[in-house]
């Protein structure tokens, strides 16, 4: 059995100092929009608490989908790269980056080179997406939605060439009976289409999983617990949002923290998964368990 947790979308507070030379760039926006409502609803207390407990859990690898930072400033960079070393070893952590990790140009590059084993893995070419950690009878699948855009826009790209690469992926891991997880910080299922917040290549990334197949798709960007589906060759396949690690309890503008854990296994010629949510409740301070239900 292989036991996998989810987190997404940390935006790991306080702000770190801001310069107003940083602010020259879509920068300022994401700064007030900081100032006026993210400071409210996002704080470090609730984050740090949750990831204590998901550690209790021992799960074998966790799957981080994206949106570390909050304007992908230097200094919020190797905060990331530090708090990613309190929640496990390369080894055992993935990550896919979010919209907010490549706010402004550049910034994606820092990340990728800052944050290095956390989100790095097998490849079928020398792109850094998709790539991918095996462990058990587990394989995830990281790709990437994440690209700068301009002020106001919080959207992602998925494009014909990772398309390609995330096909032989999914190809060569399903031949090797691998339950196939894909990572992936925007939804790409229909339920979540906007041009100004979505996928941009939703259809293409859809197209690719029912041609080849996947067991689950994992997303974050929402700040919502949200269980949907999109076609795969014989069956559809679940997409699973989780709310924002990095949400407070008692905000109103997102879903209190939370992260998902799945255990995993083989079944006969099947697969047993169980998905179990854990979080905070509008009320309270005490982490419970909010959802279980089977998966296969």
């Amino acid at each position: 059995m292989t036991n996998l947790a989810h987190i997404s979308d940390i935006h790991l507070a306080p702000l770190p100092p801001v310069r107003p030379r940083d602010l020259l760039s879509k920068r300022i926006t994401g700064f007030l929009n900081w100032k006026l409502k993210r400071n409210r609803t996002l704080d470090g207390d609730g984050l740090a608490s949750l990831i204590r407990h998901m550690r209790s859990q021992e799960p074998d690898i966790v799957a981080v989908t994206g949106d570390l930072t909050n304007l992908a400033l230097d200094a919020e960079i190797d905060n990331a790269g530090r708090w990613l070393e309190t929640v496990g070893t390369p080894e055992a952590v993935c990550v896919c980056p979010g919209n907010h990790d490549a706010y402004v140009p550049g910034t994606l590059e820092k990340a990728l080179e800052r944050w290095d084993g956390y989100i790095t893995g097998e490849t079928v070419t020398q792109a850094p997406f998709p790539y991918v950690r095996r462990v058990g009878d587990v394989a995830v699948i990281a790709c990437s939605s994440a690209i700068s855009t301009p002020p106001f826009f919080a959207a992602g790209r998925f494009e014909q060439a990772q398309a390609q690469r995330l096909a032989r992926c999914l190809d060569v891991l399903g031949e090797a009976g691998y339950f196939r997880v894909v990572m992936i910080h925007h939804p790409p299922n229909v339920e979540d289409r906007n041009y100004r917040l979505g996928l941009w290549g939703a259809q293409l990334f859809r197209d690719v999983v029912a041609e080849h197949g996947a067991e689950v798709i994992l997303h974050g960007h929402t700040h919502k617990s949200t269980i949907h589906s999109i076609p795969g060759p014989s069956m559809d396949v679940p997409v699973i949002g989780v709310a924002a690690a990095g949400a407070a309890q008692g905000g109103t503008h997102d879903d209190p923290a939370r992260y998902n854990l799945f255990r995993i296994e083989k079944s006969g010629n099947g697969w047993s998964c169980t998905m179990r949510e854990y979080g905070f409740q509008r009320l309270g301070s005490e982490i419970v368990m909010r959802l279980q239900m089977r998966i296969y």
